[in-house]
């Protein structure tokens, strides 16, 4: 079921591309019961192009706007009726953004319209759902990523040749992936979200990379939201030589502290670290991936003898980070070397490692990813371990070359 709804006659007003930013009223803004269904109302500065979709597994509504500004709307504010679960909102790629609903129950869109589009009234967009059977649901749902607006995947082309293993005869090529972003802001406290602070921790450290003679690439470059596919196909598209993701998360309970460095496993180290995995692998709930697992067993069988040359070069680059972390940015977390089922880590060919730079529910974590001087200490440690990192890979692959 994708139903486009547009201003103006039919799709047209779609392909004009209109774009002009709306900002949304949290004042004019509801959902509640209504009989057998709910209604959500949005109240918006001026009405926009939009488009809404079921998806099922779990059950979610979908709203694409090109484009609205949620900056004055909370995700409470919505959770007026017994059917939404939960609401997620934000920016989806230049031009796009994007409201999930996840429901408790399956319902169908009955009516959408939009109110004083005219000037009679503040403009408000009205979508109406009523209760329907899970079958029915599933029946109507659209198949998850068919027609979105923007993937943000690579474009496919031609290499001449792949990129060997590094051997130090060439600057060493590295891709840094701040989380999250757009409308997965991450982990948030006092005001601060973990899509920002990782994005300019990603800059800074860019720039100390690049001074060391590297090669340094970003899955983003602004505040837009990245499915975890399209990181890992980015990483191939650069032919990176080494892949780290940054994040810097929250805990609802305990008083963990520190950075952490984790490295790909189907087995988590503890459990603390599977429910980081799953947070971080919460985008495919925005983005609509098919969550099924479809992977051909040859492909399997490929991957595997990959990463059997992979891994131990992810784990001495994870063990070199975590020494010189450890030296240069304070205590580390307990178990400052973890393994857990980060999806963005699975390129089975390039080494690749997620580091928690600390915790922002530690007050003293959110000092330290808020200074300046904290944070260019940690860059460095980074760098280093980088340099020192590369320097025995390649004296290995030379090794094994011979």
């Amino acid at each position: 079921m994708a139903i486009a709804l547009c201003l103006g006659a039919g799709s047209g007003a779609w392909a004009q591309g209109l774009s002009a930013l709306a900002r949304v009223d949290g004042a004019r803004s509801e959902t509640r019961d209504h009989g057998a269904g709910f209604d959500l109302t949005l109240g918006l500065t001026q009405a926009v192009p939009f488009r809404v979709r079921l998806w099922d597994g779990p059950r979610r509504v979908v709203v694409d706007f090109r484009e609205v500004d949620f900056t004055g709307l909370s995700a409470e504010t919505l959770q007026g009726a017994d059917a939404v679960a939960g609401v997620t909102m934000g920016r989806l790629g230049a031009g796009w953004s994007r409201m999930v609903v996840e429901l408790t129950e399956p319902v169908l869109l009955v009516d959408a319209i939009y109110t004083g589009a005219d000037g009679s009234a503040p403009v408000a967009l009205n979508l109406s759902f009523t209760a329907t059977s899970a079958p029915d649901f599933a029946a109507r749902a659209a198949t998850p990523g068919a027609g979105d607006p923007i993937w943000g995947r690579p474009a496919v082309r031609a290499v001449e040749a792949p990129i060997l293993r590094q051997d130090g005869t060439r600057p060493l090529r590295v891709v840094l992936d701040p989380g999250h972003g757009g409308i997965d802001p991450g982990a948030q406290n006092d005001g601060i979200n973990e899509a920002d602070l990782m994005l300019l921790f990603a800059r800074e450290l860019r720039d100390t990379l690049r001074r060391g003679g590297f090669e340094v690439f970003l899955t983003r470059e602004s505040d837009d939201f990245v499915p975890l596919e399209t990181r890992v196909a980015f990483a191939h598209e650069a032919q990176a030589d080494l892949f780290l993701s940054l994040h810097a998360d929250a805990l609802a309970e305990g008083r963990a502290t520190g950075a952490t460095v984790y490295v790909l496993s189907d087995q988590a180290s503890d459990v603390a670290a599977q429910k980081l995995a799953e947070r971080h692998d919460r985008d495919n709930l925005l983005l609509g991936v098919d969550l099924h697992d479809h992977d051909d067993v040859v492909a399997g069988i490929l991957m595997d003898l990959t990463r059997r040359e992979t891994e131990p070069r992810t784990m001495a680059l994870a063990q070199t980070l975590v020494d010189h972390m450890g030296r240069h940015i304070g205590p580390l977390y307990k178990k400052p070397l973890q393994q857990a089922g980060f999806s963005v880590l699975k390129a089975p060919d390039i080494p690749s490692v997620l580091i928690e730079l600390g915790f922002l529910s530690s007050p003293g974590d959110l000092d330290n990813l808020q200074n300046d001087e904290w944070r260019a200490r940690a860059a460095q440690s980074i760098a280093d371990a980088i340099a020192d990192w590369s320097q025995s890979d390649a004296a290995q692959g030379a090794l094994i070359r011979q």
